[in-house]
């Protein structure tokens, strides 16, 4: 009988670890997913970060641009991967939110940049960025421009509150514009 019981509890174990190893996949992948649709009461602390991003020439002449907008909620961070011929970018830029409406961005950069003559080189940063709800501020990941004749990387970023069209807000919205 006792080795029955040790065959049994051992199944139950494997089975408990798999339904619960099933269980942490499926909320892994509905966080990834929609991290608003997650937990409740994230939706009401959602923001919006909206991002700009433009590889400039020594000449003021945007050579490229991009804009992108990503809802997240405080402390989940949202990224950005530039890649050139000579260099890769991967940015990452989490929101956090204070009551006294002074919320903060934090930036973390990692450059690699392939040098002739000299070889790869890498670099990393990190900053704390104070910002209001719609400021504009603007990260620079290649740091001040030192050589005039060499382009810069701005992103150009603005954090604003996210609305839900299907709120209790979004439909008032609707409810009072509708004719």
């Amino acid at each position: 009988m006792t080795s029955f019981f040790r065959k049994r509890s051992a199944l139950t174990i494997v089975l408990l670890t798999f339904a619960v190893s099933a269980k942490l996949s499926a909320q892994e992948a509905a966080t990834r997913g929609s991290p608003l649709e997650a937990v409740p009461g994230l939706r009401e602390r959602a923001v919006v970060v909206t991002m700009v991003s433009r590889i400039v020439e020594q000449n003021e002449e945007v050579v490229w641009n991009s804009e992108t907008s990503s809802v997240t909620i405080p402390g989940r961070p949202i990224g950005i991967k530039l890649v050139g011929s000579n260099l890769v970018a991967s940015i990452q830029f989490t929101p956090f939110l204070r009551p006294n409406g002074k919320h903060l961005l934090v930036t973390l950069g990692q450059i690699w940049i392939n040098v002739p003559n000299e070889g790869i080189s890498f670099h990393t940063t990190m900053q704390t960025i104070p910002l209001e709800f719609s400021e504009q501020v603007y990260f620079f990941p290649l740091g001040s421009v030192k050589d005039q004749d060499a382009p810069s990387i701005e992103i150009q970023l603005v954090l604003e509150p996210y609305f839900d069209p299907e709120g209790p807000a979004g439909r008032d919205r609707r409810r009072v514009t509708s004719p």
